[in-house]
C-alpha cells in the first residue's frame, strides 16, 4: 500500500497509526545540513508523519543521542543526518567508521534508523547529494526509517524471554544462604 514510488524504487509506506521520528543533525556545515533537514522533514510529512529534530556536535555525537532517545522517549524511529568530508589526517575514516558502525549496531538492537551521514571527498559532492531537489539523500534517510518503521510495525512487538532479566536472580532450591543472618 502506497501513494507514491519513492527515489529508492520501493513505495512510499502508508500507516494507520501516526508515526513520530526523532531527526539527530549534526550542523557541522549548516548549509548541507540544513537541505538534508529540508529533503528529511518533507519526507516524514508527505507520509503523514511528525517529527522532533534535535541538534548534536558532530557525526559521532549522532548514535550516541539516538540511543539515548531511543532508551528514553517514545520514538517510532530515527533519522540521522550530518556531513563528514574527507581532509588531510585520518580522522575522517575514524568519525565516518564509528558513526556508521554505531548506528548499525542500534538497528540491529532493533531501532529503525535511516542513516543520512555524508562521508564525502569534497563540499561539491555533499552540496549535491544534500540537496533535496537533486539526489535528496535527507529524503531518503527519512524514507529508510520509515520503511524500516513500517517492518516493525508488521512484525509486532518483540517476543517475551527473548535476551537477559534484569533483577535479583531466583534462588535455586535447597539454597541454604538466602536471609539467615548466620554463617
Amino acid at each position: 500500500m502506497a501513494t507514491r514510488e519513492s527515489d529508492d524504487g520501493l513505495p512510499r509506506p502508508e500507516f494507520d497509526e501516526p508515526v513520530k521520528l526523532l531527526i539527530a543533525v549534526a550542523p557541522f556545515y549548516r548549509d548541507i545540513a540544513d537541505n538534508l533537514l529540508a529533503g528529511a522533514r518533507a519526507e516524514i510529512e508527505a507520509a503523514g508523519g511528525s517529527f522532533e529534530t534535535v541538534e548534536v556536535p558532530g557525526a559521532l555525537e549522532l548514535p550516541a543521542a539516538i540511543g539515548m532517545a531511543g532508551r528514553m522517549r517514545d520514538f517510532d524511529g530515527f533519522v540521522a543526518l550530518g556531513c563528514v568530508i574527507r581532509g588531510e589526517t585520518t580522522h575522517y575514516e575514524t568519525v565516518c567508521n564509528d558513526s556508521s558502525r554505531a548506528l548499525t549496531l542500534l538497528g540491529l538492537q532493533g531501532l529503525c534508523i535511516g542513516n543520512g551521514i555524508l562521508t564525502v571527498e569534497n563540499r561539491e559532492q555533499a552540496e549535491v547529494r544534500a540537496d533535496p531537489a537533486a539526489q535528496n539523500k535527507g529524503g531518503g534517510a527519512a524514507a529508510a526509517a520509515l520503511h524500516l518503521v513500517a517492518l516493525a510495525r508488521k512484525w509486532g512487538s518483540p517476543r517475551s524471554g527473548v535476551g537477559f532479566q534484569t533483577g535479583p536472580a531466583p534462588a535455586a532450591a535447597g539454597d541454604q544462604s538466602k536471609g539467615t543472618g548466620t554463617s
